[in-house]
């Protein structure tokens, strides 16, 4: 892509409303533009961007036996009556009516509409474990949207719903989703923590949040540093190993401030180790067993014949969320460095352009074919301003590699720069190792 090409409406005039630092590089970058309160438009690279994580996300469902649908935005009304959660749920949920006059509502979250799909489907214990999950847009109508993605009305989020025959069985699909979790957002260059956390109007008796630590967050946390040692590549995917997983987590002191337990915790974490800080809610798990099912008259036939309510656990990860999550936890002032895995471009390109000199832009298209020939997805700044203009540009991108042409650079050798670090000079043919390391 060349840039002069690509539509990217960098500003510096920023709304009051734009306090932490993801929501002001995000507006910036002209990855966002703000439709109306907690409502965005995602412009090309904030897009680029979301739709990686998104594959990601969806990748590491699809390991885990988790199968893909998409439900609808808008939902009856009718379903949501049945599980009594229609009037409890209250302001957030947005409630229209068709022209028939039937009451409708933009989906907040899918429980019932995911248990009425599955109770009209299977009815034997035969065909279960089940888990299906959608990527797909949600709304609430939060009272104070704040924070740009970080707290809209309007977000793109994975929702992942187990169906097991009985307790024990729902707590192996549990395990899977917490390990799956884990594997995600490690591959998105964050470390997360699972954390003991309340359910909320989700409901049921088992929940842990995934946070990263930021001072940003919303959510007061309070862990022992051990757990950072606690590694999911230690563990194998397989009953026993994932159960492990989880007791060593949960044998670790770590909660969110509506779970903390002063008592507890001093007694469980000594002073040196305790952290109390502020951190991200990346992604939520619960597991609820009968909360739904029952209501929905959601049963199998199970081994002796009899009717049984499905148990069942809910799982999400804000897809749009965490484009702000990951900038808090990378950015160093106004620079800001994307993970490889879900960088808008792999590398910049960055010549010294001007009206006399056309050498360094004929050099940087030949380099640019050759990285394209190798599936280098590269970004080739072909605009003729002053180099400072473009550094302080390409920092507020975030594009991880940049190579830089100018009167350094020579046939053999060209000057190859990781964002906030210092440049050196390497032959061509390392750039690709260097970018895919």
């Amino acid at each position: 892509m060349f840039l002069s090409k690509l539509f990217l409406p960098i500003t510096k005039n920023l709304p009051s409303d734009a306090k932490i630092k993801s929501h002001q590089l995000m507006l910036r970058a002209g990855m966002i533009k703000q439709s109306s309160a907690g409502i965005y438009s995602w412009l090309p690279i904030g897009l680029k961007v979301m739709k990686k994580i998104e594959e990601i996300v969806r990748e590491e469902q699809n390991k885990i036996g988790a199968q893909e649908l998409l439900m609808p935005t808008i939902q009856p009304a009718e379903i949501w009556k049945e599980s009594k959660r229609y009037e409890d749920y209250g302001e957030e949920m947005l409630r229209i009516k068709d022209r028939q006059g039937r009451e409708m509502l933009y989906g907040p979250t899918n429980e019932e509409l995911i248990t009425d799909i599955f109770r009209s489907s299977i009815k034997s214990y035969k065909s279960l474990p089940q888990m299906l999950y959608h990527i797909q847009w949600k709304f609430r109508d939060e009272i104070r949207p704040r924070f740009g993605v970080m707290r809209c009305r309007e977000f793109f989020m994975k929702d992942a719903y187990s169906f097991d025959v009985d307790e024990a069985n729902a707590k192996i699909s549990y395990n899977k989703m917490f390990y799956s979790y884990l594997k995600t957002f490690k591959r998105l260059g964050l470390q997360a923590i699972p954390m003991a956390a309340d359910t909320g109007p989700i409901g049921g008796d088992l929940s842990h949040e995934f946070i990263i630590l930021a001072e940003t967050g919303e959510s007061k946390i309070y862990t022992d540093k051990s757990i950072f040692k606690i590694d999911v590549n230690n563990y194998n995917f397989d009953i026993k190993s994932l159960e492990k997983m989880r007791n060593d987590f949960s044998s670790v002191y770590a909660a969110t401030d509506d779970k903390f337990e002063q008592i507890k915790f001093d007694k469980l974490v000594t002073k040196q180790n305790q952290i109390i800080t502020k951190g991200i809610e990346v992604g939520h798990i619960f597991y609820f067993g009968d909360k739904y099912s029952k209501p929905l008259n959601c049963f199998i036939d199970n081994k002796d014949g009899k009717k049984n309510s499905v148990k069942m656990g809910s799982y999400g990860i804000g897809v749009s969320r965490l484009v702000g999550a990951i900038i808090e936890a990378n950015y160093e002032k106004e620079v800001m460095k994307w993970p490889k895995s879900i960088s808008p471009f792999d590398v910049v390109i960055i010549p010294s352009i001007s009206k006399n000199n056309k050498e360094n832009l004929t050099k940087s298209l030949k380099l640019y074919d050759d990285l394209k020939k190798q599936n280098i997805d590269v970004l080739l700044d072909d605009v003729d301003e002053n180099m400072s203009q473009k550094f302080k540009k390409h920092d507020l991108i975030g594009i991880p590699y940049q190579i830089i042409v100018g009167s350094k650079s020579t046939e053999s050798k060209i000057e190859f720069k990781e964002i906030n670090s210092e440049s050196s000079f390497i032959d061509f043919k390392e750039v690709k190792s260097k970018i895919k390391s």
